[in-house]
């Protein structure tokens, strides 16, 4: 297998491959993705299944390979088959970028991009799903926000002009990021506050019963 350059920042993307989750947009121009790599480069890992009748996914990860080997050796690109719970952990772990690009509105919630957060890693994401709430600009991580133009645009101006500069000559303030994003997320995005979310505005919340009708309290009141 290729071995990745340490010193080079990762940018990871991994989910299910399906059309509306738009993994081809980083390399929707190929030709500025080369010209941010020359003036600042960096390192892709790519990993995600494609449910078998889902043909557009399935597409969607061949035309991955056509990218990765059209721009080898200039940005090393790699795709990890056999995507699952084990090599996610591995990727949320080790990514300095996670990338998520979804077409809005159809995120329902982004959890990987959560637990890369958890991790440390700096979220660059389409402000659909959770990262609408999650996204601090510049703290947490970054929005892909066309403003108009495409999101391609958008998410290679921002890696080109902010993201990768960043990593490369401000690591303090990387780091200080780094922090951030563990130390505003972790208590907002996760499985208790999911539950205890659940039982008091969902299943506790209910309206005033009427005569003879079961009335939900919390246990102990």
């Amino acid at each position: 297998g290729q071995k990745r350059d340490p010193a080079l920042p990762l940018i990871g993307f991994a989910r299910r491959m399906t059309e509306y989750k738009r993994p081809d947009l980083l390399f929707g121009d190929i030709a500025r993705l080369r010209e941010v790599a020359r003036k600042h480069a960096f390192q892709v890992v790519l990993a995600g299944i494609a449910h078998p009748a889902d043909l557009p996914g399935l597409r969607l990860i061949e035309d991955l390979h056509k990218h990765i080997t059209a721009l080898a050796p200039e940005i090393p690109i790699v795709f990890l088959p056999g995507y699952d719970m084990a090599l996610a952990r591995h990727m949320v772990a080790g990514s300095d970028i996670w990338l998520n690009t979804p077409r809005p509105p159809l995120e329902a919630s982004g959890t990987s991009g959560m637990k890369a957060a958890l991790n440390g890693a700096l979220n660059l994401s389409v402000l659909d799903g959770w990262w609408v709430e999650g996204c601090v600009e510049g703290v947490t991580g970054w929005s892909i926000d066309s403003h108009g133009a495409s999101d391609m645009d958008a998410l290679l101006v921002k890696l080109e002009k902010v993201v990768l500069p960043l990593y490369a000559d401000q690591r303090e303030r990387w780091v200080f990021m780094m922090k951030q994003a563990i130390s505003k997320l972790g208590p907002m995005f996760n499985s208790q506050r999911m539950i205890r979310r659940y039982a008091s505005e969902a299943y506790l919340a209910r309206p005033r019963s009427r005569p003879g009708e079961q009335t939900w309290k919390p246990v102990g009141a």
